[in-house]
């Protein structure tokens, strides 16, 4: 196959002068016979893209921009290059090391430093990992032993540095892997601080799933004349076309027996993901699973032992579902996993492509089921972008939130027009909703009734034959007990059940021109600063 139509056939598109043709088998790369050997026997049968257009350049000694989405091979893109000019140079490895690669996470990082030990090994090439979270003793022990590779998150190695234990003086390669990813975390101070301890005259490469203003930025100012490689459509956000998108619109309610029914139709074993938008969601998910799988969570709150344990189950298959929030949303190699569950949908549909990539890796297909709701219909028309581009099928609902301009029905985040929070009645018709982290909601013995959590507090109401409020509030306790299930009158005004909406019971009544109307008056009027709140006695 012509470099033209390999690359045509790969939507391989290159920016820059002189750009070498790519390696379509191992056996052009010219690799040393004991890396070869180790990739060969890692299994792999033709190089990935990115790798294939990545190493010429970089064994050229050329800086490269790449960008690519997650799952093409990029570790081996830039780690096996560097090992090649490593054993070329040749430097003492207990003067500091000659390789740096840089990455967002501690669980990227630790899956980097697995692949350099692993194709590393037969070249006697050391590595050590520096992440935070974990004691740096043992990480410092390392260094003073000699690593030839150093992979490290920004913050740790620049604590590190700070005391003195470690010299990039020998720097001749850098990478910075997940640029985006890093620079959405914040670390750009701490990346320019690192740089300006390794020498100008070096190999830079950074390695990036997006391409945005700021990522164009940081790669101006750190790399010369570098080549751009791009694999896809770089102008917009695309998903991997070997996962098999579900989106289905539904309710809160309907999600842990939709969530059921999923995973009872996978083969015993399989290793799914399920993505919560809360730490405190993703426990109790996995506590409620765990009665029926074996499941466990991992998420920022754990510590590195707890982070490592999981993950490491989860890679042997001891615990084959895992649930996490976004700190496995990228970097998570792992190459087996069948299918991908966003629980709760992410704030962007950029985190939606790095989540539901954690399956489809290395030439494999998978799946990805999402659960979407009224409140988060402000992503529909991104969301069906996406499907439309990766040639997936898009549900008639969601589309039709597109169209409305984003919002699937009446927003449940405020109390509407017609329909307030509790007061409504016996017999009335359910209401749902989420409020600050609270649950609002009806359950009717017969009839319907007021449920909800406001703050970590739980105000209840079970209609039988006479209906009651029960409220706890602040560690207060107020009943109220009626007919109606209204509220008691509070500062001279009538607020019964029929009347005012709860963000009017707590706040206060509004003013005369501000009388209930529709609910995109009433949002519009909860993002102006509240009235003073009534007091809690006169609930």
């Amino acid at each position: 196959m012509s470099t033209e139509a390999y690359r045509a056939k790969h939507e391989i598109t290159i920016v820059g002068n002189e750009a070498p043709a790519p390696f379509m088998t191992f056996q052009s790369t010219g690799f040393p016979s004991e890396i070869l050997r180790e990739v060969l026997q890692a299994g792999f049968s033709a190089p990935t893209p990115i790798q294939a257009q990545s190493w010429p350049i970089a064994l050229k000694g050329r800086d490269i921009v790449a960008v690519a989405k997650t799952g093409s091979g990029k570790t081996l893109g830039y780690l096996i290059p560097g090992f090649i000019l490593l054993k070329r140079l040749q430097h003492n490895s207990r003067e500091g090391p000659t390789v740096l690669v840089l990455s967002p996470t501690r669980e990227l990082a630790t899956q980097i430093q697995d692949e350099a030990i692993k194709f590393g090994r037969s070249s006697r090439i050391s590595s050590t990992c520096l992440y935070g979270g974990a004691p740096k003793g043992p990480q410092l022990r390392e260094l003073d032993r000699g690593a030839d590779v150093v992979v490290a998150t920004p913050g740790r190695l620049n604590d590190i540095l700070e005391m003195n234990r470690v010299s990039l003086r020998q720097v001749s390669y850098l990478v910075l892997d997940e640029a985006d990813r890093m620079l959405d975390m914040g670390f750009e101070p701490q990346i320019r601080k690192i740089v300006k301890q390794i020498p100008s005259k070096r190999q830079t490469l950074m390695y990036t799933a997006t391409w945005p203003k700021e990522v164009r930025k940081i790669a101006s100012d750190l790399l010369v004349n570098p080549i751009q490689v791009n694999i896809g459509n770089t102008d917009q956000l695309v998903a991997n076309k070997s996962i098999t998108q579900h989106v289905e619109v539904i309710s809160h309610s309907e999600k842990s027996r939709r969530l059921d029914q999923i995973l009872r139709s996978q083969e015993p074993g399989s290793k799914v993901i399920i993505f919560c938008s809360t730490k405190r969601m993703c426990d109790q998910l996995a506590r409620n699973l765990s009665r029926q799988y074996v499941a466990s969570a991992i998420h920022g709150d754990k510590s590195q032992a707890e982070r490592d344990s999981v993950l490491s189950d989860f890679r042997s298959g001891r615990c084959p579902v895992l649930v996490a929030t976004d700190v496995a949303a990228r970097g998570l190699d792992i190459k087996d996993i069948r299918v991908v569950v966003n629980y709760d949908f992410p704030t962007g549909v950029e985190d939606y492509v790095h989540r539901i990539g954690r399956t489809g890796r290395a030439g494999a297909t998978g799946s990805a089921y999402t659960f979407f709701g009224d409140q988060d219909s402000k992503y529909a028309s991104d969301l069906v972008k996406i499907l439309e581009g990766a040639d997936q099928s898009v549900p008639q609902q969601l589309k039709e939130m597109a169209l409305r301009g984003g919002y699937g029905g009446r927003s449940r985040r405020w109390a509407s027009s017609d329909n307030s929070y509790g007061g409504q009645g016996y017999g009335a018709k359910r209401s749902t909703d989420s409020f600050n982290n609270s649950n609002f909601g009806n359950q009717a013995g017969g009839g319907s009734s007021f449920h909800s959590s406001f703050y970590n507090n739980t105000s209840g109401s079970q209609f039988g034959d006479t209906p009651s409020f029960r409220g706890s509030y602040d560690n207060s306790s107020h009943n109220n007990q009626s007919g109606d299930a209204s509220f008691p009158p509070s500062s001279g005004n009538n607020q019964s059940g029929d009347g005012l909406s709860f963000h009017e019971r707590f706040y206060g009544p509004l003013g005369g021109d501000q009388s209930r109307t529709s609910n995109d008056g009433f949002r519009a009027r909860s993002r102006s600063p509240p009235g003073k709140a009534v007091g809690v006695s006169n609930w």
